[in-house]
């Protein structure tokens, strides 16, 4: 059975399938080959709020990095291309409580389960 996984803060990326990795602060028990639902919101609901699952990923890698080690390309697969890295660890900070530039994070690599969502086409006339 699948772990859930918030993407709150990444939605648009992870719909778009533009992040193809993760930082999180716990998630020290998971391995390549696991599976993950991602939704918009795990834990925090409200009663009668439903559980938004968006994509499932088969995870790839999983190791632990300071934060602050994090190279362009990293922010890229992250899902946010207009970031440097020092703009990407204050948002990540920002948005984590506890979190410090030095902290060790667990990095994630995904792949996604399912074919990327199709784009209708419209002919110009």
């Amino acid at each position: 059975m699948a772990r859930l996984m918030s993407v709150a803060l990444t939605e648009p990326q992870v719909r778009a399938r533009s992040k193809t990795v993760t930082r999180r602060m716990g998630w020290h028990v998971l391995k390549p080959g696991d599976r993950l639902t991602l939704c918009r919101k795990v834990m925090g609901r409200h009663r009668g709020e439903p559980l938004v699952r968006i994509v499932d990923v088969r995870v790839l890698t999983v190791r632990r990095e300071r934060l602050d080690e994090i190279t362009p390309d990293e922010v890229l697969a992250e899902g946010f291309p207009e970031m440097s890295p020092p703009e990407f660890v204050e948002f990540f900070c920002g948005s984590h409580k506890g979190c410090t530039p030095d902290s060790e994070v667990t990095r994630i690599e995904w792949s996604y389960l399912d074919p990327e969502p199709e784009v209708e086409q419209f002919t110009l006339l």
